[in-house]
Order: C-alpha cells, then structure tokens, then sequence
C-alpha cells in the first residue's frame, strides 16, 4: 500500500505578500497538495481577496488577479474567484478542496466559501473544464521532444496531471467530493512515467473518462448561484468604509439630477 508523502509545515512557508485588499482564504495548491512534490519541486500558493468595495464604484476597476513568482502566489479578487469556481475551473476550485492542514490563511467569510463549494458544482462545467485541461496536457504531450531529459521532464509531469485531472474528474462526478490529496501519488507518477514515454496510453484514459462523465452521477445540471451571491454581498458589506466628510463640493447641488440636463435658457 503507498504511503501519503508528508505535508510540509506550514509555518515554514514564508508570508503571504500584501495586496491591495483582505485575504480571506489562501493555502498551498499544486503538486505539494496532490502529493506529487519531490526535493527541489515549487511550493504553489492560491487565494482570493476582497478589494475594498468603495474601489469598485469609481471609473477604473482595481486589478482582479495579483500573481508573483517569489514566492509562486496567485490572487483571485472574489468575485473573479467565484467566476472561475461556476464554471469548475480546476486550479481555482481546488482551494475550497484543500486538507485544512494546507490552509494559510482562513478567515470566518474564507470558512463560509468553503461549507459552500457544493454549491459550484455541476455536470457539464466539471465534464468541459477537467477534460479541456486534461486534452491540453495531452497535446503538449505530443509536441515534446523525449530524447531530451529536460524536456522529457515537463513530459512527465503533463502526463501526471493528466491522469490526476481525469480521476479528480471522475470522483467529483460520482461522488460530489474533490480529493485533492491523491491516495495513490505513487502509481500515477508511475502511469505518468509511461505515459511521457507512449502518449498515446493517455487516448484510452481520455475515452474512458468521456464515457464515465456522460453515465450516471451525483452532480446536478447546473450550479447554484444563490448562496455564491449572497455570500459575495456579505463580502462587500464586510469590506465597505463610507466615505468621510461632506458628500458633495461646497456650492454644489445637494442633489442628482438623475443626468437629465436643465434647460439652457
């Protein structure tokens, strides 16, 4: 029986970088969650982030996503976050999936995203997102060089991501649950191995999802937006400051004409 690689310690991780806005849930994503990180592997980290709701009323909308590389950070701004979690994106739902020993940071609104991540799901979204990341795995499967061993390298690794992405595909749609930390790290780096050197042991892999995706399963036919709405609306209420001092310039009409204009003599 394989044995789950150890988690490492959180507390270890440097800080998340400030952005313009609050972190409400972010935590450490990628091959580390899936248990596929080795000596020397990235440490990935994904959140989301309320930008403070006044921002939003002015002409110019503030940055929806913030990305480092040092440390490997993405943010997602919620509302894009929940965009991406409707359609069953597979690199932005896996945040509400975590391990909670994988959670950075987790605030009360961050816990309330999580108890509704059911809520994202449906049939179709999860059957085109996880599908479509996995063919596009499949087709830089087919232009890599293998006799070259770096190349032969990021082969690998698209070929392991590949099988993950159709077995998480397979399990959310049976079952309604997103196993981010794979049972079985070992046997798809395995499946991996022999997939970069034959790409084309991936077709039968890619067929037989398709197939289970279109059978019977527990998801429903669309996602529910209602709770996802209600919560963004906490969100903003949580982030809003009024603004201080006098509403309109000394002198100015109190009041707005709606935009109609007076007449000019």
């Amino acid at each position: 029986m394989s044995t789950v690689p150890a988690v490492p310690a959180v507390a270890s991780v440097p800080p998340v970088p400030p952005v313009p806005g609050t972190v409400l849930l972010s935590g450490i994503v990628g091959s580390t969650a899936y248990g596929f990180a080795h000596a020397g592997s990235d440490l990935d980290r994904l959140g989301l982030f309320a930008t403070p709701t006044e921002e939003l009323h002015g002409l110019h909308r503030p940055a929806e996503s913030h990305v480092s590389a040092a440390p490997d950070l993405t943010l997602h701004e919620a509302a894009k976050w929940c965009r991406l979690a409707l359609s069953c994106n597979p690199t932005a739902s896996e945040l509400v999936w975590l391990p909670d020993e994988l959670y950075e940071v987790r605030t009360p609104l961050g816990d309330e995203l999580v108890g509704l991540r059911a809520a994202f799901l449906s049939a179709p979204a999860v059957r085109k997102a996880y599908l479509g990341y996995a063919d596009q795995q499949f087709r830089k499967l087919l232009t890599r060089d293998t006799t070259d061993p770096a190349t032969r390298r990021r082969a690998a690794k698209h070929a392991r991501h590949l099988v993950r992405l159709v077995e998480q595909a397979v399990r959310l749609h049976e079952t309604g649950r997103n196993l981010i930390r794979l049972p079985d790290p070992e046997r798809i780096r395995e499946l991996g191995e022999r997939i970069a050197d034959r790409p084309a042991l991936a077709e039968g892999l890619l067929a037989d999802a398709a197939d289970r995706l279109t059978g019977p399963g527990v998801l429903p036919a669309a996602p529910d937006p209602r709770p996802v709405e209600a919560w963004l609306r906490r969100v903003r209420a949580a982030h809003y400051t009024p603004p201080q001092g006098p509403l309109h310039t000394p002198g100015a009409p109190a009041q707005s004409t709606g935009g109609a204009l007076g007449p000019t003599g």
